[in-house]
């Protein structure tokens, strides 16, 4: 059992860090080199994971990993629900427009419908971010219930960029122009040269937040003066995907 635990716990790190080496996950599980190196040649070798790079080897997810956390879950349906309103907001906005599910403490990607754009955002299927670092993500977040948000601000957040706010109390404050206007925007938190608007897509009561809608584009497209407008599409776009579930 400890050894099948042991290898999971590197999945889902080499899921957070990728592409990421040995010696950063040894780092970040507090394993030693070589007990990491059995488990990631295992996870190789069961096709769960495979290695990129030149220099030295980094480990990243394969398919099969989206594949199974997809069937195993109940965000498929939404997938198929979401994709048709998803597809028609990227075509009134010509940008990116991405889908996330909570999993955990985190937000996890799960659809992606990229703009016609050449110069375009790309972020994979299966990424993992924290709930303040992205505009869906805080827009569910902020929809929580205190008790969900307190634990989820409990856990330390990274500096990805210099835009990057980490003080949960900064982050709570953001929480009530979200709910007043229904939508979050990020400008560089997660990457620097990315911007979003987004918001929360509501169960069918319109009870609780079950996923983060996103339109997402490179900072040379982002314009101020259109955050009301992708705003108000955003949310549409939500309410119509609330309202198909």
């Amino acid at each position: 059992m400890q050894g099948i635990e042991r290898g999971l716990q590197v999945l889902e790190a080499v899921a957070d860090h990728q592409p990421v080496g040995v010696g950063e996950l040894s780092r970040v599980l507090g394993l030693s080199k070589s007990s990491v190196q059995r488990n990631l040649h295992g996870l190789a070798a069961a096709g769960w994971i495979r290695p990129v790079g030149e220099e030295y080897t980094r480990w990243t997810l394969t398919a099969r990993a989206l594949a199974v956390g997809q069937r195993g879950s109940n965000e498929g349906h939404l997938r198929e629900i979401a994709l048709e309103p998803m597809r028609e907001l990227r075509d009134l906005t010509n940008e990116t427009v991405t889908l996330q599910v909570r999993e955990g403490l985190r937000m996890v990607l799960i659809e992606r419908v990229d703009s016609h754009q050449a110069v375009r955002n790309f972020v994979r299927l299966g990424a993992i971010t924290p709930f303040p670092v992205t505009s869906g993500g805080l827009s569910v977040l902020a929809r929580l219930p205190r008790e969900e948000q307190d634990r989820i601000l409990a856990e330390p957040l990274e500096q990805l960029t210099p835009r990057t706010i980490t003080d949960p109390e900064r982050i709570r404050a953001r929480f009530p122009d979200v709910i007043e206007t229904g939508y979050a925007v990020n400008i560089g938190q997660n990457r620097t040269d990315v911007c979003a608007v987004g918001t929360a897509v509501m169960d069918p009561g319109g009870r609780q937040p079950i996923a983060g809608l996103g339109i997402s584009m490179p900072a040379s497209r982002f314009d101020e003066q259109r955050v009301p407008w992708w705003g108000k599409q955003v949310r549409a776009t939500a309410a119509a995907i609330t309202e198909r579930l």
